[in-house]
């Protein structure tokens, strides 16, 4: 399997994942030209898509769906309610609706030779999800925009390959910065974003050996940087309650505006 992050930050995510035969996208909020050139990067046409699924209908993880649609005909995965508002969005053109599929969070479904879990999450859209994707007994996930993690998250994380999760915000910028209040208690509250510090405690409960890369992703513009990100996401890892220090494993953040290197396990 490979995962790729193309995009990840507030202002799009667009995270590749893949098997020999197999290519998916998890969202697409960013333009087609940067989804595909991501693509190419990596040896891929967007022709050779089996799918894209979808965590939710934030134009930050939607902007891309249309194009790809209309050019190249990629089938949409999500919530039924996901896909409905997402039908809402004029932005995104004129595109068949039949490419439509519905899932429900906790029940498994093929795309190709992947397997791909969605498991549910606290965020503020219509019913959001993650996604735990496996093949020949290697597993990947993408958890992002939740606004807390409890154990049914928990569970859904455990004996992953490679993980890129959500690292949205230090608490302390957000507070302090230029954002109106009602969107800092967005931010903060149970159905917002993944701070620094929640995403190492969240790391702390899913560690294991055989854990070999992990991104941290969906960094806030404004209220986050990756040094920070990294350094604080390291600290509680190597500081909390488990077996692990952080030089146990391969950390990086992904880019806003660049590819992560490719995570082959």
């Amino acid at each position: 399997m490979r995962l790729v992050s193309i995009a990840s930050g507030s202002s799009g995510n667009c995270i590749y994942v893949g098997s020999d035969n197999s290519h998916i996208l998890v969202d697409a909020g960013i333009s087609n030209k940067r989804i595909e050139q991501g693509l190419n990067e990596i040896g891929l046409k967007g022709s050779e898509l089996d799918g894209i699924v979808i965590t939710h209908e934030h134009s930050d993880h939607t902007k891309g769906l249309g194009v790809l649609a209309r050019k190249y005909g990629v089938p949409l995965y999500g919530t039924k309610e996901t896909l409905e508002e997402v039908s809402k969005q004029k932005y995104l053109g004129e595109y068949p609706r039949e490419l439509y599929h519905p899932i429900c969070p906790d029940v498994d479904f093929f795309i190709g030779d992947l397997e791909v879990k969605p498991f549910s999450i606290d965020h503020d859209a219509a019913n959001p999800v993650a996604y735990r994707i496996q093949h020949d007994h290697k597993s990947v996930a993408v958890a992002t925009d939740m606004g807390h993690y409890d154990q049914y998250i928990i569970d859904h994380l455990q004996g992953l390959d490679a993980l890129l999760l959500e690292s949205n915000h230090d608490v302390n910028m957000l507070q302090a910065g230029p954002y109106p209040y009602y969107l800092k208690r967005r931010i903060l509250g149970d159905h917002g974003h993944l701070s620094n510090e929640n995403a190492g405690r969240l790391l702390c409960c899913i560690l294991h050996d055989n854990l070999k890369r992990i991104l941290l992703g969906h960094l806030s513009k404004e209220n986050n940087y990756e040094e920070l990100a990294y350094e604080t996401v390291k600290l509680e890892i190597t500081d909390g309650d488990n077996p692990f220090k952080a030089s146990d494993f391969s950390i990086a953040v992904a880019g806003r505006d660049r590819m992560s290197e490719i995570i082959t396990i």
